[in-house]
């Protein structure tokens, strides 16, 4: 594959008054390829929304250099504009506008003209043809990024970015959305999208886990599952924090994670921690209602590291 983007050794620093500085990108180095999707994951604060925002030209980074399809992001950045699309987190759709009339507007904006077939290749394709008569502000959130999406699209770029697109979003909503981004991938077109749901990462080509401002690993997701050498042992149970309390008394923090209802137990043997951790929760008179041995998740793998 081609090379779409290419950080090296990226900074980007805040003034927060005369002597303090704040780091919000911390010398990020990473190569994204032309046809993939690339997740940026991590907390908020992470510096998820700054890298973005970097990459499409926005904010100037303080040290280091981006490139975007060959081209110096802030030295070529006219250039840059007409091969990019952003969905930033607070995308500006117009309320009182249907959905027709929000895409002929970013349509315009974009200065394309000859739109009609691709507006409807992209209401058919975001499953709005039927609603393109409603107003933006009467959509459901999942209906508002499908349309803030076509937006996004219309001028066909070869690069999106999309930040935190389904946060706020309903679960069904989510996984529709990223149906559609999976499907976007036979176009050719490159997606960089950041995203607190790691679940979300697993669909990606490849994942760039970040915190505070720093880039943990980068890699397929397989890739950076397969090299987690603990192994999960996942316990349902009826006071998970009492469990995980009694836990620590054996295990360091990073070891006991907590997912709703279930507990999650790092161990290197997993088979013969089982009995020793059952045992230890029935004395505390801990019920556990069910157990299992499981593969290593992305959250489970991104917790532990921010632990070390």
């Amino acid at each position: 594959m081609a090379e779409a983007i290419i950080l090296d050794n990226v900074v980007k620093t805040f003034s927060e008054g005369l002597k303090d500085r704040l780091v919000a990108v911390d010398h990020l180095s990473f190569t994204i390829e032309r046809g993939e999707i690339f997740s940026l994951v991590g907390p908020d604060g992470a510096g998820k929304t700054t890298t973005i925002r970097m990459m499409c030209g926005i904010l100037p980074p303080t040290e280091g250099s981006i490139s975007l399809l060959g081209y110096d992001i802030q030295k070529q950045k006219s250039e840059v504009k007409k091969h990019i699309g952003y969905l930033s987190q607070r995308f500006s759709l117009y309320q009182d506008l249907t959905i027709d009339e929000n895409i002929d507007f970013f349509a315009e904006i974009h200065k394309v003209y000859k739109y009609k077939d691709r507006k409807e290749e992209l209401l058919t394709f975001t499953r709005l043809t039927q609603f393109r008569d409603r107003l933006a502000g009467r959509l459901s959130g999942g209906m508002k990024q499908k349309l803030a999406l076509a937006c996004t699209l219309i001028h066909t770029p070869d690069i999106i970015f999309l930040d935190e697109p389904t946060t706020g979003v309903d679960p069904v909503s989510r996984r529709d959305f990223w149906k559609i981004l999976s499907s976007l991938l036979k176009s050719g077109i490159t997606i960089v999208v950041s995203t607190p749901y790691l679940d979300e990462a697993e669909r990606s080509t490849r994942v760039a886990m970040m915190n505070q401002g720093r880039l943990l690993t980068c890699d397929t997701p397989e890739a950076i599952k397969s090299s987690f050498h603990s192994e999960v042992i996942e316990l349902v149970c009826d006071n998970v924090r009492a469990a995980s309390e009694v836990l620590l008394r054996s295990f360091v923090r990073k070891d006991i994670q907590l997912f709703g209802d279930r507990l999650h137990i790092l161990v290197q043997d997993a088979k013969m921690k089982k009995n020793e951790i059952l045992r230890t929760l029935k004395k505390e008179q801990i019920e556990v209602r069910s157990y299992r041995i499981i593969p290593a998740s992305l959250e489970d793998v991104f917790i532990a590291s921010l632990n070390v």
